[in-house]
This record gives structure tokens, sequence and C-alpha cells, in this order.
């Protein structure tokens, strides 16, 4: 099977092509090969580029800043950004912003839209609490109402990168009666502000990338208030959707898809390439087929949210896309670690920060990474929405049940 872009589309592709391989950093580009951690610099460095070519925020309205592109182009510009080995664009960039364009002040989108185009302002989400992931209704993190503003207190859990962050969007209970979904705000805080602070948590990879934050009398200006009170749900499940936005992740499965083939013809039993043998040929084979059938389903969704007209997404569908591309990509991570063979067993973290040379604990180089990455992968499968809940979503929609 051979998808067939139009003649336009793909001479789009080109150009984004070579406009990544002419100006991401080298440094950044080998990390990501080498499925090292990336650091904030790395990240800002990569969106200044793109905010100097018009690029950094392509699901933004025109006159936000945004670049007027159909969805087959947003799709062909995440996917080539991916396999090119630039930094996923994050930082509150396709969540935040997308709802203060709908719902802010006038004051709110002048103070921080520019600021996040520029790659000058970080976010953190503070939406999951330690009894409050999956099932968001039941947050109790509560913010009380004196005088112009609001008074914080209670803890938010796994805020990612929250040390980089300069500001976060949080959902706070401000009233207590009704639905568990009614009585939910979103405010805008100073991550500097007095009472608030926050704890790293070190995840099953070594990684330090995850964060608990916690609110004692913090303070917030009324000002910072997103829409009105109590109308926190809605903007949240307006953010969700786009915070799901490409969760298929294809072009990083196609990124990895390629890492799987170069580790396959570089190992060799008795002499042979792994990936001349039939018993690994044939799993990389159905593991290439799975992806293009997801590759399938994501255009064929693009296809049917361009005849809905602007502003129209996948429905339950995204779901499925969910599901699969993180089972997906945590099956090419679980072949990675079996092609290496006892290589990728040991997992030693310093060969995933900044300064890390080319060798390995042991075992060729391209070993070094394999158990890091493998470890991280188990999450991909939890966030954004966990997979027990999006099948949960599915049979409700389908199902009826």
């Amino acid at each position: 099977m051979k998808f067939a872009f139009s003649p336009e589309l793909e001479a789009f592709r080109q150009d984004v092509r070579r406009f990544v391989a002419d100006t991401l950093s080298p440094a950044t580009r080998a990390k990501v090969d080498e499925g090292r951690r990336l650091v904030k610099s790395d990240y800002v460095d990569w969106y200044r580029i793109l905010h100097a070519k018009g690029w950094i925020t392509p699901g933004w309205p025109v006159e936000h800043g945004g670049t007027d592109w159909s969805p087959l182009e947003r799709y062909i510009f995440e996917e080539e950004t991916a396999l090119g080995g630039a930094p996923p664009v994050t930082g509150g960039i396709n969540m935040i912003g997308p709802v203060l364009i709908a719902f802010g002040t006038p004051e709110q989108k002048a103070a921080y839209l520019p600021a996040m185009r520029r790659g000058d302002l970080w976010w953190a989400q503070g939406f999951s609490e330690p009894g409050a992931g999956s099932d968001l209704a039941s947050l109790a993190t509560r913010a009380v109402l004196d005088g112009d503003h609001y008074v914080v207190n209670g803890t938010k859990i796994w805020q990612t990168q929250a040390a980089y962050a300069d500001m976060m969007f949080a959902l706070v209970r401000t009233r207590f009666e009704g639905k568990p979904q009614e009585g939910i705000t979103l405010l805008l805080l100073d991550m500097n502000s007095p009472g608030l602070s926050i704890q790293p948590i070190r995840t099953i990879d070594g990684g330090q990338e995850l964060y608990q934050c916690f609110f004692d009398n913090v303070r917030v200006p009324v000002e910072n208030r997103v829409g009105a009170d109590g109308k926190g749900w809605t903007y949240a499940k307006y953010l969700l959707g786009f915070e799901r936005h490409g969760i298929a992740g294809i072009g990083h499965a196609k990124r990895q898809m390629a890492r799987i083939k170069r580790v396959a013809a570089a190992e060799h039993d008795r002499g042979t390439r792994l990936i001349d043998l039939p018993r690994w040929r044939d799993r990389i084979a159905l593991l290439e087929i799975e992806l293009m059938a997801l590759e399938c389903l994501s255009l064929r969704l693009i296809q049917e949210s361009e005849a809905k007209g602007a502003g129209a997404g996948p429905g339950v569908e995204a779901s499925i896309l969910k599901i699969r591309g993180t089972e997906l990509r945590q099956d090419m991570f679980e072949l990675l670690t079996e092609l290496t063979g006892p290589y990728g067993i040991p997992f030693d973290e310093e060969v995933m920060r900044d300064g890390w040379g080319n060798g390995a604990p042991v075992g060729p180089a391209h070993a070094a990474t394999i158990a890091s990455n493998y470890l991280d992968s188990r999450k991909i499968s939890i966030y954004g929405g966990a997979n027990e809940i999006q099948r949960n979503v599915l049979a409700k929609a389908i199902l009826g049940v």
C-alpha cells in the first residue's frame, strides 16, 4: 500500500523537510535519534526557530499567529517535524493557547499569547490530583473568593516539566453544591506566587520531569480567571480536545520504526543480521502493517473532519487513535529491547543526560538508552486519558453500555 498526496501537498512536505534539516540543531536531533532526554533549551531554541518562520502555532487562528493550513497540511507538518527529530510543541501552546483565544479576555490574550508564540512563556497543567486523575470531576483543590483575589489551597499531581513553567492553568473548585462537574473554575497561576511549591516525582526510568504542586493560601487575582466562575468544566473539555489532537503519534511511531530497522540491521545472530532472519523480519513487518493501518484511520478521520467544516474534529473515534497509537508505540519499544537482547537490559540513567558520550554501559552504543526508553514508554497509555477510560468512552458511544 502506498499513500499518495496531491502534488501540492507533496511540495509542502518537501518544504517542511528541508526547513527541519536546515534549521534544527544537530545536537537536538542527535538527542532525539538516540532517545536521550531533552532539556528546556532544546525546546525553546526550536520554538524560536518556528516562531521566526511563522510556524509555531499552526492550530491557532491567523489573527493570533496561525498559519491557515488545512488539516492535511498540519498532519504533514507534525509528521515531518517528528521524523526530522524536532522536539514536540508543548508548554501550553496546544492546550491553554486555544482556550485563551476562545474564552480569554482581551487583556489575557495580550499578556500571554505573544509570549507563548515567542517561546518566552511556559505553562504547567494543573488538572490531576492524588484522588482525581481520570475522574477530574472529583477534584478537591479549592479556591475561595476574598475580595479581588481567589485563595487557593490543595495539591495537583503529574505536572509535566513544572520546574520549567512560568505559569500554570489549573482547575479549582469554587462551588460545592450541585453536580460534581459544576462549580469548577479555571485559573491562571504565577508559578512564583507565595505559597506555591513543587516537589519532583522520580519516574521508573529515573527521570524527574513530573512534579506534584502544593498550594498553601496562594492568592490569584480575579482577572486571572478564564471565563465565568464555575464554568471550568466546559473549558477543560475544550482544552482536552486539543491535547488529544495528534495523540496517535504517527510521526513519532515512524521514527521509532526506522530506529527498529537500524538496530535490527546492526544486531547479529551467529553472523546473520537480525533483520534478515524470518522471525525478526516478520515481527517488524507486522508492526509496520499495524502502523499503516493506524495511519489510514488517522487520514480517514481528518478527511471526515474536513467534510464537516471548520472547527470540527473527530468524535469518539479519536479514542481508537489514542488506544492503538499508544499500544503500538509501546510494542515498538518492547521489540527494540528484545532486538538488543542482554545489551538492552542494563539501565543507567546517566546515559540520558546532557554531556554523556556515545558509549554504553555494556554492548553497542545503540543499546545505551533502550532500557530507559522502554520504561518511559509505559506512561503513554495513561496520559491524555488512560486507555481504560478511552475504552469506556467507546463502549458508551458505540455499544450504548
